[in-house]
């Protein structure tokens, strides 16, 4: 990558590559631990794309899916276990929700993996590629922010504020 980005992405590339770490390594976390990295990464991540000055070109800019289902399981179910019975919570803003009689569960774990994939297939794309297709990789995932991933990067802090201040219960235990 060349210095042609300005701080901004390189400062959100470089939380990609935490955040990925860090749920790569879940499992050699408590689950306290854990929560407090997320809560600190997220919000820092949502600000990093936001302030991402990439525009688009007119061509269609699409990142490949570069993870492996079976990692993307083994991510999820690393962090499933972590939180144990935490991991479930109530989803108030599904769209669905306002036609249910019955709450919609989620899962932090899903919802988490899911933010993983975005920003693995992100870093992945920018590897060895030249700059215009590099803004144009940058270009996407900000334009999936939009319209896709904030919403999930949104309704998991709610519960990993909740997991945080109540307590894990499989700790507890």
């Amino acid at each position: 990558m060349s210095n042609k980005f300005n701080n901004n992405a390189v400062a959100f590339l470089g939380l990609c590559v935490e955040y990925c770490r860090t749920l790569e390594n879940a499992r050699e976390m408590t689950g306290a631990d854990f929560v407090s990295a997320m809560l600190k990464l997220l919000p820092r991540i949502y600000i990093s794309v936001s302030d991402l000055d990439i525009q688009a070109d007119d061509d269609v800019n699409y990142i490949e899916n570069r993870l492996e289902e079976d990692y993307y399981d083994s991510i999820r179910r690393g962090i499933e276990n972590l939180l144990g019975p935490d991991d479930t919570y109530l989803e108030v803003f599904e769209e669905d929700m306002k036609y249910s009689d019955t709450p919609i569960a989620a899962s932090v774990s899903e919802e988490l993996a899911d933010l993983f994939q975005v920003f693995y297939d992100c870093i992945e794309a920018m590897k060895d590629v030249p700059d215009d297709i590099a803004h144009g990789v940058l270009a996407s995932v900000k334009e999936d922010f939009g319209s896709y991933w904030s919403r999930i990067l949104c309704n998991v802090l709610r519960p990993l504020n909740a997991i945080k201040f109540n307590g894990l219960e499989s700790e507890e235990k």
